[in-house]
């Protein structure tokens, strides 16, 4: 009995695009690498407007190595992209980058009310 190496598509993360940059000029750009499975460009809610990266997910792993090598730090649009395997949602920090407990606010305890007795 043969076991068969099953191919698992793998996610890039793309950054420092061009506000100009279409879904479909990733698609393009990352297919002439290899079997691009699917292209989502970030966009921001309100306005609709990109905001300057987007996750491409290559169908194997060695195709997903060459896209690392071959187009990171490339010019697309007239932007050098940077392009690196994407960290899952577990792995990044949370919070927007702002320290929760200097925050401001919290009540009359932080308002300088103190007792003298």
């Amino acid at each position: 009995m043969v076991l068969e190496e099953i191919q698992m598509a793998k996610k890039l993360y793309v950054g420092n695009l061009s506000y100009d940059t279409t879904e479909e000029t990733l698609r393009t750009a990352f297919a002439e690498v290899g079997q691009v499975e699917t292209v989502t460009l970030v966009t921001d809610k309100m306005t609709g407007r990109s905001r300057g990266f987007a996750f491409v997910e290559m169908a194997t792993e060695e195709a997903a190595s060459e896209a690392i090598g071959r187009l990171n730090g490339q010019t697309l649009d007239g932007r050098q992209v940077s392009v690196a395997e994407a960290r899952p949602r577990d792995d990044r920090p949370r919070g927007g980058g702002r320290d929760r407990q200097r925050s401001g606010g919290g009540g009359r305890r932080d308002r300088g009310y103190r007792s003298y007795g």
